[in-house]
């Protein structure tokens, strides 16, 4: 029986065919772009064709680092990559690596040569970038000085601020000779102590900008000391003067925007700036006379004499509940002592005395309490309320009979 294959085997043999082939692994193919799409992923999808057939083209994400372009349908370009298979479909397809547009050439080469030495230098990094001043009062332009970009500048920076002065080299920036124009325009206004530069020109071919992909251009720039916009070409023109400069703007008009404030807007700010200052200074002062107020009234509830009125209030309070309570004390002593004498007064023998009553005793002082206590003939003390008797025992009688014999 014949042998029997899978799809997936016959597209995996076929893959590993074009792999071999050393001349589909690295190889150049021009054409004209067509059904080109953006993916969101970041690759590129499109078409290679001519006027006998068409090829499936792939730029994947990783690769547009090299794209100084956006690609567009009716391009002519040159692709250089690998011919595979893309198995799951079992078609081939071209995998991209470069795309350049057609007519660069040589010089693309050697923009790409150029670019990715001074990458390698560090021109590129993003530590030696220097801030575009916000407020900058002279403004650099190194520029052709009749053409369209020197015009769009003057007319922006005119229409956001008036004040702003703006200084043209007029440098060359086309020819053999404008490279070293361009980097002797940068010193120059470097010396002029400018606050930011403007460094470009309007849109044209590769060759047209190739001034701005010189290295002398871009060591220029890297090595001055003021702020560079770049602003050369159009939105997708892309040169070494823009990767090596502080800020890339995609058009001259764009770079004025950039460079010069907006005098009305700065009027804005300022007016916003006041009217925050004045809210601030009115909190700050009522804030202030608030506490101003409360030390007024610690000064008043601290101050010496307000203590001594008040230790004067206490102490005269004191005396008061004092003097109070030695008045409810000398009552209730009294009450007290009124109370004692009441019960004195009961057992008391001058108060017995009065009553008729008579307290004996004997001549040695003895009390008499009873008849057996004398004896007839004894001399006795009888005491009464107003003074003392002498008397003599001449009879007595013991008990009530006694009482009686009396009566």
């Amino acid at each position: 029986m014949q042998n029997v294959y899978t799809v997936k085997q016959v597209n995996a043999y076929i893959k590993n065919m074009f792999t071999q082939d050393f001349m589909l692994s690295k190889i150049y193919l021009k054409g004209e772009v067509s059904n080109c799409k953006y993916h969101t992923s970041g690759h590129i999808y499109f078409s290679l064709k001519d006027e006998s057939g068409s090829i499936a083209c792939v730029m994947f994400a990783g690769n547009r680092n090299g794209l100084a372009f956006r690609l567009t349908d009716g391009m002519q370009v040159v692709v250089f990559g690998a011919v595979s298979v893309y198995e799951r479909d079992g078609r081939y397809q071209m995998y991209a690596r470069e795309i350049r547009q057609d007519g660069a050439g040589e010089l693309y080469e050697r923009f790409l040569f150029l670019k990715k030495e001074l990458e390698e230098m560090g021109m590129f990094s993003p530590e030696y970038k220097q801030p575009i001043p916000r407020y900058a009062k002279r403004i650099g332009v190194v520029t052709a000085p009749t053409g369209a970009a020197i015009r769009d500048i003057i007319h922006i920076a005119g229409r956001r601020n008036p004040y702003v002065q703006i200084i043209l080299y007029p440098a060359l920036v086309q020819g053999e000779q404008a490279a070293a124009s361009i980097a002797k325009g940068i010193r120059m206004l470097e010396s002029e102590k400018v606050d930011v530069m403007i460094v470009g020109r309007g849109g044209g071919s590769l060759e047209d900008l190739w001034a701005f992909n010189e290295e002398m251009v871009a060591r220029a720039i890297f090595e001055c000391q003021v702020p560079v916009i770049s602003a050369v070409g159009h939105e997708t023109d892309t040169t070494i003067a823009d990767y090596v400069a502080d800020l890339r703007a995609p058009t001259p008009s764009a770079a004025a925007e950039l460079a010069v404030f907006s005098y009305e807007d700065a009027k804005l700010r300022m007016k916003e700036f006041e009217t925050k200052a004045r809210l601030y200074m009115r909190r700050k002062l009522d804030e202030a006379h608030s506490r101003i107020e409360t030390l007024k009234w610690k000064l008043k509830v601290l101050h010496p004499q307000q203590k001594i009125r008040e230790q004067r209030q206490q102490a005269a309070d004191a005396e008061e509940m004092f003097r109070r309570l030695m008045d409810s004390r000398i009552v209730a002593v009294r009450q007290k002592l009124a109370i004692c004498a009441e019960r004195m007064k009961g057992v008391s023998p001058l108060h017995k005395l009065s009553q008729g009553y008579a307290y004996v005793s004997g001549e040695d002082g003895r009390k008499i309490t009873s008849v057996t206590n004398v004896q007839p003939g004894d001399k006795l003390s009888i005491y009464v309320s107003d003074g003392r008797l002498r008397a003599k025992v001449e009879e007595t009688q013991k008990g009530e009979d006694g009482w009686k014999k009396r009566t």
